[in-house]
């Protein structure tokens, strides 16, 4: 168990008796930063939507020794049209591999607001029609959530179920937002938490430390917007450079480097401690599978870093929130 940082795990437990396990699906949305308006999506994205590897069997034989392919990550299995086989498919395999009993269900794939509030409120219906879950998670952008389909979401919470919106900033600086392409501003960002949360929704931010031009002071102004913000929860991520997107063709140019794992360690602790003890750590590292990810190559998997991490702080004496 992690004892420097306020985990996911330990929230979950506290909240619900047991571990609770998160299916992820792909319902068939879009995005509108990717848009030819918006000049093709974030540069980070390679179009693949972030969906579970477990989702994609084509994908699931592929190991951290795999070399980047790019035939591979051009021809991603096509997006499933059925949600009820995808939970199926998910809690198939964590009830194998986990032992898992309560889940949350989790539309993580890209922008799942992105339609109208009468198609959303059939699609989320559909879904959580289909099995009892603790938590409804729906990522999205904060230039993606009109007052009605707050207000659905609101709708789905009960008594036994939260529901939570997940937004990404990624930085708090927006010369940063307009380099990399976001589409939305940190001003868009604070506004959106702040109506969700006057629907009762819980927020999870996701941040990515390591962009273009970020340094030390940017990932302390990041953690310290979060805070600003009342943000429940943070997913971090450590920037990863995947085929086919803007930013591979400055990596590949070499215009552009990523963190070594000394220099994520750091900056991940350094993010932590100014980050508000209270606030959920869902995530602390990237993962994407080798065959699409062109660096970092040489870096640990997450259990590794996890520990890595865990003995630093201890080392160094701090814990998330001690500088906030």
């Amino acid at each position: 168990m992690y004892t420097r940082w306020n985990t996911y795990s330990s929230y979950l437990k506290g909240k619900y008796g047991e571990a609770v396990y998160r299916i992820g699906v792909d319902a068939g949305f879009s995005c509108p930063n990717r848009d030819k308006t918006r000049h093709g999506g974030c540069a980070f994205c390679d179009g693949t939507g972030s969906i579970a590897v477990y989702q994609r069997s084509s994908e699931s034989s592929f190991r951290r020794t795999a070399c980047y392919d790019s035939t591979v990550a051009d021809t991603i299995l096509p997006r499933l049209l059925s949600i009820k086989e995808q939970i199926e498919r998910g809690r198939e395999f964590l009830s194998r591999r986990y032992k898992a009993r309560l889940f949350s269900l989790s539309f993580q794939s890209w922008t799942n607001t992105y339609d109208s509030v009468e198609n959303l409120k059939r699609i989320y219906d559909d879904a959580l029609s289909i099995m009892p879950f603790k938590e409804l998670l729906i990522s999205t952008r904060p230039d993606c959530v009109e007052e009605d389909v707050l207000s659905l979401l609101e709708s789905y919470i009960t008594s036994d179920r939260d529901v939570w919106v997940e937004f990404g900033l990624q930085s708090a600086d927006d010369n940063t937002l307009r380099s990399i392409n976001r589409g939305h501003t940190l001003q868009e960002y604070m506004d959106a938490v702040r109506r969700a949360h006057a629907h009762n929704l819980k927020v999870a931010t996701h941040v990515i430390l390591g962009l273009p031009g970020e340094g030390r002071e940017h990932f302390i102004a990041t953690a310290e917007a979060v805070n600003e913000s009342g943000a429940d929860a943070v997913k971090i991520h450590n920037l990863h450079i995947t085929g086919g997107t803007a930013l591979s063709d400055d990596y590949l140019s070499g215009l552009l480097t990523v963190m070594s794992e000394e220099r994520t360690l750091e900056s991940t602790e350094l993010f932590l401690r100014h980050l508000d003890s209270e606030i959920i750590i869902e995530r602390l590292i990237s993962e994407t599978p080798y065959h699409r990810l062109l660096a970092p190559r040489v870096f640990p998997d997450k259990s590794k870093f996890l520990r890595h991490l865990e003995e630093r702080m201890e080392r160094n004496g701090t814990r998330q929130g001690d500088l906030a």
